[in-house]
C-alpha cells in the first residue's frame, strides 16, 4: 500500500515539473517595438512681405501691385487710400491689400465740346456734364484736369458697349475743345478738323491713362461708338488710324484681312442687301462687336445711325450711314481681329 503511495506521488510530481517546463518554453515574449516613421513636416513658405504704405502727412498711399496682373488685377492706388473713420473703432490695415481688386476705370471714351475753349470750360465745370480732362485747342503744353479720376463725371450719358451699360460708372472722359459739325445744303454733316497739337495732347494724355488703368483696345471708343443714336463726336475728323498706328492707342482693322472680307461682300451686297437674313446678319455683326443694337432684320433708322457711328470711327471717307461692301468688310475684319472674350 505504502508503495503503490509512493508511486502515485512521484508521478503527481513529475507530471508537475514536466507541465511548469511546457509552460516557460510557451511563454509568450513581446517582440522589441518598431518605430514607426514620424510624418514629414513641410516647410511653410515664408509668406512674402507686402510693400510698405507710405504716409505722407498723415495721408496714406499704396502705390505697389501685388496681384495677378494677368487677370486685371491690381491693388496700386493713383491717389490716397479712402478709408472708413467709424466712431470708437479704429481701421488698421494690418492686412491690406487684398490681391482680388481691379480698377473702376474700364473704358476711355473719347468726346469733342462743339464749342469754343472759354465756352468749353463754362459749360464742364459750371453746369450738369463734365469730363474728367478737357484738351484745349491754344497752343499750349496744359491739358486740365476736371474730375478725379476715381470719381465720376457725367460725360457718356445713356450708353453701352457690349455686356456693359451707363458707362460713366466705369469710364474716364476725354474732351476735346471742337466745334462739331455743320450741315451743308444736302444735309450732309461737315466737321472741323482737330489740330495737330490737339491730337499730340490726347494721344499722351490717353496713353499715361489706358498704361496705368490697363484699358484693352477694345474699351478706347467714341462717345458715337457707345451712344450711336444720340451722338457723333469726336466724327470723321479725328485721326483714329494715326493714335493705332503711331501710338498704339485704341483698335483698327488689318487691311490684308479686310480685302480678304471684301471680295466675298461685293458679291453678297450685288444680290442680298435687300433680304433679311443678310440685314439681320450684318445687324448681329455689330451687335458682337460692341454696339447697342436691337436685331429688326431691316435697314431702320437705329441701324443706319450705327453704321453712321461705325463708319466715323472706322471708314471716315464716307459715313453716309448706308451699309455697303467696304463698310462690312472692314467690321467682319474687326470682329476677327478683336473677338468677344
Amino acid at each position: 500500500m505504502r508503495k503503490t503511495l509512493y508511486i502515485i506521488g512521484l508521478s503527481v510530481f513529475v507530471f508537475s515539473c514536466t507541465s511548469q517546463q511546457n509552460v516557460k518554453k510557451n511563454t509568450y515574449k513581446p517582440k522589441n517595438p518598431v518605430a514607426q516613421p514620424k510624418p514629414a513636416v513641410k516647410p511653410q513658405t515664408p509668406e512674402t512681405p507686402k510693400p510698405q504704405i507710405t504716409n505722407d502727412h498723415g495721408v496714406e498711399f499704396f502705390t505697389t501691385n501685388i496681384a495677378d496682373a494677368t487677370k486685371n488685377d491690381n491693388t496700386a492706388s493713383y491717389g490716397s487710400i479712402v478709408s472708413a473713420k467709424p466712431i470708437g473703432y479704429k481701421v488698421v490695415k494690418t492686412y491690406f491689400p487684398a490681391i482680388a481688386q481691379n480698377f473702376r476705370q474700364k473704358y476711355l471714351i473719347l468726346h469733342y465740346t462743339a464749342l469754343p475753349d472759354d465756352k468749353s470750360i463754362t459749360v464742364l465745370t459750371q453746369q450738369s456734364v463734365s469730363a474728367h480732362y478737357l484738351v484745349n485747342n491754344t497752343g499750349d503744353n496744359e491739358i486740365y484736369q476736371l474730375v478725379d479720376e476715381n470719381k465720376r463725371s457725367y460725360h457718356a450719358g445713356v450708353s453701352s458697349w457690349r455686356s456693359d451699360k451707363n458707362l460713366n460708372d466705369t469710364s474716364i472722359g476725354i474732351e476735346i475743345v471742337n466745334t462739331g459739325y455743320a450741315s451743308d445744303s444736302t444735309g450732309k454733316k461737315i466737321f472741323a478738323p482737330f489740330s495737330d497739337d490737339q491730337v499730340k495732347k490726347v494721344a499722351a494724355l490717353a496713353k499715361d491713362i489706358i498704361i496705368r488703368y490697363q484699358i484693352p483696345a477694345t474699351n478706347v471708343l467714341a462717345h458715337s461708338d457707345i451712344a450711336p443714336t444720340r451722338k457723333q463726336d469726336p466724327g470723321p475728323m479725328f485721326p483714329w488710324k494715326k493714335l493705332y498706328d503711331q501710338y498704339q492707342i485704341g483698335m483698327w482693322y488689318d487691311e490684308t484681312s479686310k480685302q480678304n472680307f471684301f471680295n466675298t461682300a461685293q458679291s453678297d451686297f450685288a444680290v442680298r442687301y435687300s433680304d433679311a437674313s443678310f440685314i439681320f446678319l450684318i445687324q448681329t455683326a455689330f451687335q458682337k462687336f460692341g454696339y447697342g443694337l436691337e436685331l429688326s432684320g431691316k435697314w431702320d433708322d437705329t441701324t443706319k445711325k450705327t453704321i453712321e457711328a461705325f463708319q466715323y470711327h472706322f471708314r471716315p471717307q464716307n459715313y453716309d450711314g448706308i451699309m455697303d461692301a467696304e463698310t462690312w468688310a472692314i467690321l467682319q475684319s474687326l470682329n476677327q481681329k478683336y473677338p468677344t472674350k
